[in-house]
């Protein structure tokens, strides 16, 4: 019993172990605030403030945006002339499903059947936005994210993408120099995790769209090259919740949007904010499996124990009469040996 207790364990153990290690960063995840690369209130001069041009400028002024074509629709356009008419003097470049692929095409034909056999739009959508960010430089905003303020203090850091909740970063702003080295890491890991996981949402989130981008990120930070300031450097700083949107003097004003949303995204967004029932929910399974396991395993135990406790006991019968039998035609027996005693 014993011995069978030490296998059971270890096998757990393992098992464990083994789930522990592949969501391991996932589960780093929930602890990271990314408050050690934070862009702090105190570095960002007010709106119009003559410190503004003081400062450096690493990022070009260019401003991404993408679309299925050039007509935006009705619902975005209050956002999107808002970052336009603060920016006359911004490049401001529109990557319609025809200049993305067009521009994959040219750039990074390693990447194009991965890019044309994509499921959903938005992947592309998603995918484009780091190819651009890597190729040219410049911010990436998206469509329902209006400019509350000019942009330009953004441009002093070699990159920089915005916090979400619960955790991780987002895909919907972000900045960067040309070739910088996380968005290089970016789009050379997205053929690794172009992955159906059943559910659209989660596709989408695991593959190209923010879930990726935070897994890639904190895997970035861990292999140490998220250090260096200025046009070469790779470190990525962190715009937090305060400086994304929430006041006066936040860069951005957000709009109606997430229009690629489904009913397993509304079944997601049910699970988050029942996430404790869930959890508690979670722990009793494993431990009604755990407990169904060990009785299988006592089980399994029991009835090998019961198989060889008879073998010995028709061995010892069969020596002490000095007889042996075998199966016979038309399910009788019939004596193959005998032997004086």
């Amino acid at each position: 019993m014993r011995r069978g207790l030490a296998i059971f364990l270890l096998t757990l153990v393992t098992i464990v172990i083994f789930l522990v290690h592949q969501v391991y960063t996932l589960l780093t995840l929930l602890v990271e605030d990314g408050s050690a690369d934070a862009i702090h209130s105190a570095e960002i001069p007010a709106p119009n403030s003559p410190l503004i041009d003081k400062m450096p400028q690493y990022i070009p002024k260019i401003i991404h945006q993408t679309y299925i074509n050039d007509s935006v629709p009705a619902l975005w356009r209050e956002a999107q002339r808002s970052c336009v008419d603060l920016h006359e003097d911004y490049e401001y470049k529109m990557w319609t499903d025809a200049k993305s692929r067009e521009l994959v095409a040219t750039e990074y034909p390693w990447f194009l059947n991965t890019f044309d056999n994509y499921s959903q739009p938005i992947q592309r959508a998603d995918a484009i936005r780091y190819f651009v960010l890597a190729q040219f430089g410049g911010i990436y905003i998206d469509l329902d994210d209006g400019c509350n303020r000019r942009l330009d203090p953004l441009l002093s850091y070699s990159a920089w993408v915005r916090r979400t909740a619960p955790t991780g970063i987002s895909n919907d702003a972000m900045g960067a120099t040309p070739q910088h080295p996380f968005f290089l890491t970016v789009i050379e890991s997205l053929r690794a995790y172009d992955k159906d996981w059943g559910l659209p949402y989660i596709t989408v989130m695991y593959s190209t769209g923010p879930l990726f981008l935070s897994v890639i990120w904190k895997k970035y930070m861990s292999s140490g090259r998220n250090v260096g300031e200025g046009a070469s450097g790779g470190r990525v700083r962190i715009l937090m919740k305060d400086e994304y949107n929430r006041f006066p003097w936040s860069f951005f004003s957000h709009h109606q949007g997430s229009s690629w949303h489904g009913k397993d995204a509304r079944f997601i967004f049910w699970m988050g904010s029942h996430w404790m029932m869930l959890t508690i929910m979670g722990f009793l399974l494993a431990g009604v499996v755990g407990v169904g396991a060990w009785w299988a395993w006592n089980r399994a135990l029991l009835l090998g124990q019961q198989r060889r406790s008879k073998r010995r006991e028709g061995g010892i019968w069969e020596r002490a009469v000095g007889w042996s039998w075998r199966r016979g035609g038309k399910g009788g027996y019939e004596l193959t040996e005998r032997h004086e005693v």
